[in-house]
């Protein structure tokens, strides 16, 4: 499954050239770079094209190969805090009594573990910084639990990080926006040429 990114408000004033081709093919991918490397919003507009909506500014066609990607869900550590919004659960008062006593990254970790099992089958997962307020070993422990989703639900998981467990590990592949390399590349079928930043 590839992106291609025929035009892009912010990433053309990144030094990204157009057209830029995500490899998404694999099931566990990891977006990482340095503070506004463009993880974030790259990570948005992979959401955007895998719901067909029009964003202004966008231009760009999802290839899904022989690729069926499932319903995407996109998850931001920072919108979808729990203590900020504690009517999502409203229907739970125990998990409300959990809130006020538990840590923030006991809170979180909570969270994925309630939330992301529930997923149907084949989802396609976005994580922006799903490490925040989490320990190392809280961090393994989401990592091994996204392997899991990978194995026995067929998830797709992209994930834009800072985590060195998440980049480090041998079962993710990983996409450094800060080392960003410009090539041709060739002129496909589908009439796509031009340079590459990400492939």
């Amino acid at each position: 499954m590839y992106l291609k990114i025929l035009g892009h408000p912010v990433f053309t004033n990144l030094n990204f050239h157009m057209p830029m081709i995500v490899d998404l093919s694999h099931p566990l991918v990891m977006l990482t770079g340095e503070n506004g490397s463009g993880k974030s919003t790259l990570l948005h507009s992979i959401y955007y094209a895998l719901r067909e909506e029009k964003v202004d500014g966008f231009v760009y066609r999802l290839e899904t190969g022989n690729v069926t990607p499932g319903k995407a869900y996109l998850f931001d550590a920072e919108q979808h805090n729990p203590r900020v919004q504690p009517e999502l659960f409203q229907d739970q008062p125990e998990m409300i009594e959990f809130l006020k006593m538990a840590s923030h990254g006991q809170v979180m970790l909570s969270l994925f573990r309630e939330t992301f099992p529930k997923l149907p089958e084949g989802t396609t997962l976005l994580l922006d910084e799903p490490e925040m307020a989490l320990s190392i070993s809280n961090q393994r422990r989401v990592l091994k639990m996204l392997m899991e989703l990978v194995d026995q639900k067929k998830f797709r998981i992209i994930c834009a990080t800072h985590s060195q467990v998440f980049i480090d590990a041998p079962e993710t592949y990983v996409i450094n926006l800060d080392r960003h390399i410009n090539r041709n590349v060739a002129t496909t079928d589908q009439g796509i040429e031009g340079a590459s930043t990400i492939q």
